[in-house]
């Protein structure tokens, strides 16, 4: 049996590395405003391959066409333009999308309330920002439930405290103990109170995304907003090759507020596009030009984001798979249209079909992160916390995937070739037969040397056993709790804060509770 005396060694042990594994987790404060890779891209087309896409997205954009479905002012825009407008369809001539999309710029700036936060969006930038849209929440001691404000005031501040997440997101999880028709006050509210990062709006009607907007012009002034974009929104094409009026009438209100929109068609191949892959891109070009071509009829010059959400359906059973091989060239191809086309791109995050954090959710998520990394995206929705198939947001979750969004900043940052990575000065301090443990070259680096797992478990098996013998899920749990317990708000000033709330309560008292 052990005594007080003989365990006492391992509980100071235990503690000095909980303290350190805190301070990793912790050097949160002082965030990485976005990724500037210095690694090259993975690119699976040729210029053959390339010029056969979007010819054939041109075709079928003058053959076929697009749905405009329910919103005149579209359809007049267009026609306006030289499109073929019969019914709700649009059907473009040879060149005309592309030529309403070249006034969209190739970057800009989202800026948010601490300056020190801006993001750049496009280049060689990679931005983070968590989970999006899921009605549920996981977490391993309360199973998975119906997501509250509670829940997504806690992903909002868990993506703030940490420092490789380098955006707020928009709806982390549905807040569905409030109504549907003014959960968005209070989300737009949370991202602005709870976090000094950027952030998204709502665009589930119109008047949300209008609501989201006079919101901003409350935090920024309204002349500020007038010239900057501090929104980026997502604006989904209902696939396949269908724009619907929710998502005009949202797109609409944040280009003409010179807002920027993430133009994303969501597809599930199989079922939503062609099976194959280069079905999918024609299908994801279209749709893309599509929806920017009319940001840009709206307003020149409107920032807009090339989008794509892609992965594969079971053939068999029909459920979303997630890290599949064809969802990974997608991704690289979509990359490629997307700087052809000029526009910052969207596309992948941490995804999987995974019902836990366990190890097919590490799998999948790490098989969609990578190639979503080396693909150059510039816009990473879903970074962290999605499980089974976007419809949880899991707190365990967050923590693992916030773990490896550290990792992908390490690996963007390539080979390093000064003198220090060299490192020819440790070969005259080490003879040959020797160790580098104690070179002065390695004491001098070995705490930036390589990048530090804050959840992963190194130790041996003996001191693993010891410590409760907790896997990642466990050890994620304590992680996100200590975070929570820690939370400190950022700084507001206090009549913003009170105008904002006044326009949240006015706003809510407005109109009586609705479930649409």
């Amino acid at each position: 049996m052990t005594t007080e005396t003989e365990g006492a060694p391992a509980a100071e042990t235990r503690r000095g590395r909980d303290a350190r594994r805190a301070a990793r987790t912790k050097r949160g404060g002082a965030s990485i405003p976005y990724i500037v890779r210095n690694i090259p891209l993975v690119e699976v087309l040729n210029e053959e391959g390339l010029a056969i896409v979007e010819a054939n997205a041109e075709t079928l954009l003058q053959e076929v066409g697009l749905e405009f479905r329910d919103y005149p002012a579209a359809l007049a825009r267009f026609k306006e333009a030289g499109a073929d407008v019969d019914g709700n369809r649009v059907r473009f001539p040879k060149g005309l999308a592309r030529k309403l999309c070249a006034t969209a710029p190739e970057t800009y700036v989202q800026r948010a309330r601490n300056p020190e936060r801006n993001v750049v969006i496009g280049g060689k930038n990679t931005v983070f920002a968590p989970n999006y849209g899921s009605p549920f929440v996981y977490d391993i001691d309360g199973g998975r439930r119906y997501g509250t404000i509670e829940d997504f005031r806690n992903f909002v501040k868990l993506a703030y405290a940490n420092p490789y997440v380098h955006h707020s997101g928009g709806t982390v999880c549905e807040p569905v103990d409030l109504p549907v028709n003014k959960r968005h006050l209070e989300m737009v509210y949370s991202h602005m109170r709870l976090s000094d990062k950027p952030f998204m709006g709502s665009v589930t009607h119109p008047e949300r995304a209008r609501d989201t907007v006079a919101m901003c012009d409350i935090l920024f002034g309204a002349d500020f907003v007038r010239d900057n974009a501090v929104c980026t929104s997502l604006i989904n094409a209902n696939s396949p090759l269908v724009w619907d009026a929710t998502m005009l009438g949202a797109a609409e209100a944040y280009a003409a507020a010179n807002q920027a929109c993430i133009i994303t068609p969501f597809i599930l191949s199989g079922a939503m596009s062609p099976v194959s892959v280069a079905g999918t891109l024609t299908q994801v070009l279209a749709e893309v030009m599509g929806g920017v071509a009319f940001c840009q009829l709206v307003r020149p010059g409107a920032p807009c984001v090339f989008g794509t959400f892609v992965s594969t359906l079971s053939m068999q059973s029909g459920a979303p798979t997630f890290g599949t091989p064809e969802a990974t060239l997608a991704i690289f191809g979509a990359g490629q249209l997307a700087r052809r086309m000029k526009l910052p791109f969207r596309t992948g995050g941490s995804l999987c079909a995974s019902k836990l954090p366990d190890a097919q959710a590490a799998y999948e998520s790490a098989q969609t992160l990578l190639p979503t990394v080396l693909a150059g995206t510039n816009f990473v929705l879903h970074a962290a916390g999605w499980l089974e198939g976007g419809l949880v947001a899991g707190y365990e979750k967050f923590v693992l995937d916030f773990d490896q969004l550290g990792a992908m900043h390490k690996l963007a940052q390539g080979v390093d070739l000064s003198p220090n990575g060299q490192a020819m000065d440790a070969f005259h301090q080490v003879a040959p037969g020797g160790h580098f443990l104690g070179a002065p070259h390695t004491q001098a680096n070995f705490e930036t040397a390589f990048y530090r797992s804050t959840v992963a478990d190194n130790n041996s098996f003996e001191q693993w056993r010891d410590e409760g013998g907790k896997d990642a899920a466990t050890r994620a749990n304590a992680s996100w709790k200590r975070t929570l317990a820690e939370y400190e708000a950022p700084p507001i000033d206090p009549g913003v804060d009170e105008a904002l709330r006044d326009f949240v309560e006015r706003k809510k008292a407005s109109m009586p509770d609705a479930s649409y």
